[in-house]
C-alpha cells in the first residue's frame, strides 16, 4: 500500500477572491472572517481533511454573502437618507 503527501483531487474553491471584494468594497468584519476562512481551505485540504477544507470554503462563501448583503443594505438606507434628506431640504427653504 503507497502512502502519499499529495491528496487526491482538488481542494473546493477557496473563495478568496469573493472574500477580499467583500472586505474591500463592503463590510470589513465579515470580510476578514471570510478571509480567515478562506486561507484554511488549502492546508485542510493538504492535511487530507477533505470535510474540513470544504466547510472552511463553504464558511467563507457563506461570510462573503452576509457581508456583501450587509453593505449592500447600508448602501440603500444611504441612499434613502439622501433622498428623505433632499426632498426635507427643498420643502424647509
Amino acid at each position: 500500500m503507497e502512502t502519499t503527501n499529495n491528496p487526491a483531487g482538488t481542494p473546493p474553491d477557496n473563495n478568496l477572491v469573493w472574500a477580499i471584494l467583500c472586505t474591500v468594497l463592503c463590510c470589513l468584519p465579515l470580510g476578514i472572517v471570510a478571509i480567515i476562512k478562506s486561507t484554511k481551505v488549502k492546508e485542510l485540504w493538504a492535511q487530507g481533511d477533505h470535510a474540513g477544507a470544504q466547510k472552511a470554503a463553504d464558511d467563507a462563501k457563506k461570510f462573503s454573502m452576509w457581508g456583501a448583503g450587509v453593505g449592500l443594505i447600508f448602501v440603500v438606507l444611504y441612499i434613502i437618507l439622501v433622498v428623505v434628506m433632499g426632498v426635507g431640504g427643498a420643502f424647509a427653504g
